[in-house]
């Protein structure tokens, strides 16, 4: 049996933690705040998990792992540290929406991991957007590659390839191999040279592609010239009242002209000018002519005053305030071939900034004006537009008919079907990728609506989460079928049990894929990985069945004591 793992939170994402890992074998123990989520026995604590009490109860001086999946960030950090009081060698898995606190958390405790839904989710929102269909996601050389299920048949380009000649390809990594007939490890199969048939089924990681941008200052000009009417809505306060005011200084100016033959037109201009502004200057135009141009002065004066104040308030507001922002924003919004992000929440942000990074043209469209994350993306580059998404007119704003994709990503489900709808509406070919807190909507309102993608954040964390409790730093996880695999990096020692094995060998008793090799400062790949024998100080980065990482657990010697440690990596 593998170590007890505690699951603190039986709502919608620690009841699928629980029955993943129930799935998987794992000896689990969960505790409930509420009676009405869960019955009580000896599997479910129905408890305060704050309370020492019930945290015994549970086990926790027993445990292994504890995994904390509220969305109270203060009440997981509240059991944290009553759970690390009674045991404080436990491993902790802390589900945080403060990225910053989970960070300095990290580097400040031992064995504890912090994880977020958005982070964990946002990559396969960014693949169904660029068109993947994604299982999974796996954390390499400083990138997010899609992970994807090849189901070889009678059409498929790989029918009757070798193994061998897939693996060998840098851009490529085979996570697993799922054979229509029989049952054979990855490795085994290569190096028996099996080729591909039908029904065969293989999980596959690829490299996604980053593309090259090309910011010339001829294109910036272009884009900003065919966005002009955007600024109208941004601008016009300000444009109508300075003509305002030019017409105004204009009108004195000529009447001054027109009413004194002997006053130049410079003079009149730079008096028009002083008397509104308040700076005077050339005073002998009124002064020196009748009382009605007197009268008029003193009028103009008032109405130059009420005006001139107006138009310094607006200016302050527009360059001081958002609106200079949302101008600027308004020029850099794409014109075509762009995605547009809906919701700059956690996931929206995540989303955003994983297109931009891989060079795509992103825009931003935010109902709220205060929303934390509006910085952070304009500061990377990517325009915000303060608007609500779901009426036409904002959409249209962001030229939604040549978008290639729209994400749906905000914290309502009703908002983001709202506003597919209205996309669907004005571009009906458009990819719509939607975002949806329950599992079960997501799949009905694809059929119905036949929406391209409808995702649930919590569905594709929580393999992640049940893959982490399971043991090691996670770089990545899928499900298939039944199947839960996981991608992790783990450190050779002198009691590992891969201790001075080939990795083919380790591989083929242990069911894991290798990934690659990390020794000292360079990497091994391909047949050269498959020979290399493994050494203390090695970083072995592989995949393998879930099920089976409690070998990762276990000292090879011969009384089989729980006394190796598996130690992750994520240099990637």
């Amino acid at each position: 049996m593998q170590p007890k793992i505690i699951i603190c939170g039986l709502g919608r994402t620690g009841s699928k933690i629980y029955s993943l890992l129930k799935q998987q074998g794992a000896e689990v123990v969960a505790i409930s705040r509420n009676s009405l989520n869960a019955p009580a026995s000896e599997q479910i604590i129905v408890g305060d998990p704050r309370d020492n009490v019930t945290l015994i109860k549970a086990g926790i001086r027993q445990a292994k792992t504890l995994v904390l999946v509220h969305d109270d960030d203060a009440l997981n950090l509240a059991i944290l540290t009553q759970a690390r009081v009674l045991n404080p060698q436990i491993r902790i898995i802390n589900r945080l929406l403060n990225h910053t606190l989970g960070d300095r958390l990290d580097l400040t405790l031992p064995d504890h991991f912090t994880m977020s839904v958005a982070a964990l989710a946002s990559p396969l929102f960014t693949f169904a957007a660029l068109g993947n269909k994604a299982i999974g996601q796996l954390q390499l050389f400083n990138r997010t590659w899609p992970i994807n299920e090849e189901i070889i048949d009678r059409d498929h380009p790989w029918l009757g390839r070798k193994l061998e000649d897939l693996w060998v390809d840098p851009n490529r990594m085979l996570i697993y191999y799922l054979p229509i007939q029989g049952e054979i490890d990855l490795v085994s199969a290569i190096s028996q040279e099996k080729p591909l048939s039908v029904g065969d089924r293989l999980i596959v990681g690829t490299r996604p592609q980053v593309l090259t941008k090309r910011r010339s200052w001829q294109k910036k000009l272009s884009k900003a010239i065919l966005n002009l009417p955007r600024y109208q809505q941004y601008a016009r306060p300000v444009t109508l009242v300075s003509l305002a005011l030019l017409a105004v200084i204009c009108a004195a100016t000529l009447i001054y002209v027109s009413v004194n033959l002997h006053t130049s037109f410079a003079d009149a201009l730079y008096f028009s000018v002083g008397m509104i502004t308040g700076a005077g200057g050339k005073e002998e135009v009124a002064e020196n002519g009748a009382d009605y141009l007197k009268f008029f002065t003193a009028i103009m004066m008032i109405v130059g005053a009420g005006v001139i104040g107006i138009c310094y308030a607006l200016i302050n507001d527009f360059v001081l305030g958002s609106r200079f922002r949302q101008t600027i924003d308004a020029a850099k919004i794409p014109r075509h071939n762009h995605h547009i992000v809906c919701g700059l929440g956690g996931m929206g942000i995540q989303v955003a900034r994983q297109l931009h990074d891989q060079g795509h043209e992103v825009v931003i469209i935010e109902s709220d004006p205060n929303n934390r994350y509006i910085r952070t993306a304009r500061a990377q580059g990517i325009p915000v537009i303060i608007e609500d998404a779901s009426i036409p007119s904002s959409l249209k704003a962001v030229n939604v008919p040549k978008a290639l994709s729209l994400i749906a990503v905000t914290s309502h489900d009703t908002a983001n079907l709202e506003i597919s709808l209205t996309a669907k509406a004005l571009a009906p070919y458009l990819k719509t990728v939607v975002r949806s807190g329950d599992p079960q909507f997501a799949q009905s309102m694809q059929e119905v609506f036949e929406f391209d993608h409808v995702l649930s954040p919590v569905e594709l964390a929580t393999y992640s989460f049940a893959a982490a409790a399971l043991g090691g730093r996670i770089l990545g996880n899928g499900m298939t079928q039944d199947l839960l695999w996981v991608a992790l990096g783990t450190m050779i020692t002198p009691k590992h049990p891969f201790f001075h094995q080939t990795v083919q060998d380790a591989a083929m008793k242990s069911d894991f894929v290798p990934l690659y090799l990390e020794r000292q400062r360079y990497t091994l790949h391909g047949w050269q990985l498959l020979e290399t024998r493994l050494q203390p100080q090695d970083v072995l980065y592989l995949t393998m069945p879930a099920s089976g990482l409690d070998q990762l657990w276990r000292s090879s010697s011969a009384d089989d004591d729980l006394v190796d440690r598996l130690e992750g990596s994520l240099k990637n």
